[in-house]
């Protein structure tokens, strides 16, 4: 088969096409033809970042169908078509899936309905969740545009957001504008925006913020808060917050893992996992994919990614 790994850490360059051996599934692990898989930011950072022993495969958000199972796998058979995260050899014509970490994909959806609606939606909807919104509240979402940002953006509208302003990066602003905006948000502005004086342009201050960046954005996205605000972290960039931000205005952050929850909240996980599919066949949340590239282009892929120009999610096409 084939697959996508790195020697060496850098850019989109370093990225391998290769020759293997089909992968053989053990305890409870599945093994799929892979049709389609989700790039994601943080897999494209741990390129250049390194911290993996080297060669190192790619993992990611997966999904196609089942060719062989392991022993001790219950719920799932071969012909079976499941979506969920696999950790290595994710870019690849087949992955090996943890029986744990999959789920069905529904008749009706595509595999690229299912890697761009299930991980990321999930990671939406958790981050709102862990916001304890009430009806009516407003919402910024930073990243908008990005595989989970621009699902945020939907699911909060669906859920009772009053006002949902999409904060974006300068690549591409105006078509995230456009984009956005055919998806529901009300005020699209970039995070040059997001201090006390220019929120008047967008409704003033908001109730919660989703932040999906980090880094040196945390404090504007802290300032473009409502007294009594939170902010939920759900980003790898990292970056910190100054206590006193929070104190004066009785503000509040929190960080959201996707990793946790699913560790000791499966059940929550299962019921999302069926909003969004429910939500998906209403027609009333929409996930979008900019680029759909053949596995040989994973470099190309990652290139997108790092400028930020996606409008949606990107997606590997294996098969």
């Amino acid at each position: 088969m084939r697959r996508i790994r790195y020697h060496q850490n850098g850019g989109p360059e370093v990225l391998r096409l290769e020759e293997t051996d089909v992968p053989r599934p053990g305890a409870g692990e599945l093994l799929l033809r892979t049709e389609a898989v989700g790039v994601t930011l943080p897999v494209v950072r741990k390129v250049r970042a390194g911290g993996l022993p080297l060669p190192a495969s790619l993992g990611g958000e997966v999904a196609g169908e089942v060719v062989a199972t392991g022993p001790g796998v219950t719920g799932f058979a071969v012909g079976d078509r499941v979506t969920g995260l696999c950790f290595a050899d994710g870019y690849a014509d087949h992955s090996l899936l943890n029986a744990a970490m999959a789920s069905p994909v529904p008749d009706g959806a595509s595999a690229t309905d299912a890697v761009a609606l299930v991980r990321c939606g999930l990671v939406a909807r958790g981050a709102y969740a862990a916001a304890r919104p009430a009806a009516g509240e407003s919402v910024l979402v930073t990243a908008a545009a990005s595989g989970a940002g621009h699902l945020a953006v939907q699911l909060a509208k669906e859920l009772g957001a009053g006002r949902v302003v999409a904060a974006v990066g300068p690549a591409a602003a105006e078509a995230k504008a456009d984009f956005l905006r055919e998806l529901g948000a009300d005020h699209v502005v970039t995070y040059d925006d997001l201090t006390g004086k220019e929120a008047d342009r967008w409704g003033g201050a908001v109730d919660i913020v989703l932040d999906a960046v980090g880094g040196e954005l945390l404090s504007p996205a802290v300032a473009a808060l409502a007294p009594g605000g939170r902010l939920v972290a759900y980003s790898s960039g990292g970056g910190t917050i100054e206590a006193y931000d929070l104190l004066v205005g009785a503000k509040s952050a929190v960080g959201f893992q996707m990793a946790l929850l699913a560790r000791d909240r499966p059940e929550l996980m299962e019921q999302w996992r069926q909003e969004l599919w429910e939500l998906f066949a209403a027609g009333r949340l929409r996930p979008r994919v900019h680029a759909e590239l053949p596995l040989e282009a994973a470099a190309q892929a990652h290139e997108i990614i790092e400028a930020r120009v996606n409008l949606g999610k990107v997606v590997l096409r294996p098969a």
